[in-house]
């Protein structure tokens, strides 16, 4: 979540008459975050978030959209868009295509307890077996093709530790075939800044927007690498084993999965390190920008390689 697109009061103010949401009373732009463009909005009725698309085209956001309704259907909390006055979920601002969803109360989280975590963990099971009923399809955009692109787009910005690190990696991911472990709709993105807690309740997943057809394993590694991962950018073994075990209460891993687990929490690692260099090496232009530190990845990638070979 970052400004890349600066909205005037009036240009809202018109937007919001394509819905029955109230009057505007204020708005304020979400520095969090790195790739739409987004506003707090508050009005006479009720609090959102509004949402404008830096990338996106309208033909695709259907289904990240539908997959938010879809889930709060099903019971798994998310943040839920408003239907504007024609009954779809998309809009227009600023010549881009936006969205208007409801504000979720609590906060979202940077230091997450363990029962957090483990409430997280579960959440994510209920979401994965959710998802596999879900009729639309997208593909993994960042997958390993898009790693193997990336890294050729940057290559020549980069250290040669840097290079070697990550042209060894991509060899190894190469030989995994993620195919064949279980599939459904996955977050892809679920760090703690994408979920809202209360407490230890948690209020509702957020940011849907990388969301995809992938492998079960990878999306609960993406989690476990942010959410149990300490300061020094390192995995807690307690946080770790006590969440995998939350989410297998819901939904049990499979034989070929955990033997994949590794293996998963690197290419969860290399896919962040990847972007964040990439944000990093190639910036872009906003009012408000969030550029995340890709050392983080760059030290989890190389501490999950390291414990791979003492194996």
């Amino acid at each position: 979540m970052s400004v890349y697109t600066k909205v005037a009061s009036e240009q809202l103010v018109e937007f919001l008459k394509h819905y029955s949401v109230g009057q505007l009373v204020s708005y304020k732009g979400i520095s969090a975050g790195i790739e739409n463009t987004n506003y707090f909005v508050d009005t006479d009725q009720s609090r959102f978030v509004l949402t404008i698309f830096e990338h996106h085209q309208p033909s695709e956001l259907g289904y990240f959209l539908n997959i938010m309704a879809f889930m709060a259907d099903n019971g798994i909390p998310t943040a839920l868009p408003q239907p504007n006055n024609s009954g779809g979920f998309l809009g227009e601002l600023c010549g881009k295509p936006a969205t208007l969803v409801a504000r979720l109360s609590g906060q979202t989280l940077t230091f997450p307890t363990l029962p957090q975590c483990q409430v997280m963990a579960a959440t994510l099971a209920r979401f994965h077996k959710v998802g596999s009923k879900f009729a639309e399809f997208r593909p993994n955009d960042r997958d390993i093709l898009w790693a193997e692109e990336t890294f050729k787009l940057i290559s020549q910005r980069l250290t040669a530790d840097q290079y070697s690190l990550i042209a060894d990696e991509i060899a190894y991911q190469q030989a995994i075939d993620w195919q064949a472990l279980p599939q459904s709709v996955i977050h892809a993105d679920l760090f703690t800044d994408n979920a809202m807690f209360d407490g230890e309740t948690l209020t509702g997943i957020i940011d849907l927007y990388y969301a995809c057809q992938g492998a079960c394993l990878y999306d609960l590694a993406v989690m476990v690498n942010d959410w149990c991962r300490d300061e020094m950018h390192q995995l807690k073994p307690e946080f770790v084993s006590k969440t995998l075990f939350a989410y297998q209460q819901i939904r049990q891993l499979t034989p070929q999965e955990l033997a994949c687990w590794p293996a998963a929490l690197r290419m969860a690692a290399l896919r962040f390190y990847l972007s964040r260099l990439k944000d990093a090496i190639m910036p872009r232009k906003g009012e408000m920008t969030m550029i995340k530190n890709p050392q983080v990845f760059e030290d989890l990638l190389v501490s999950h390689r390291n414990h791979a070979d003492q194996d």
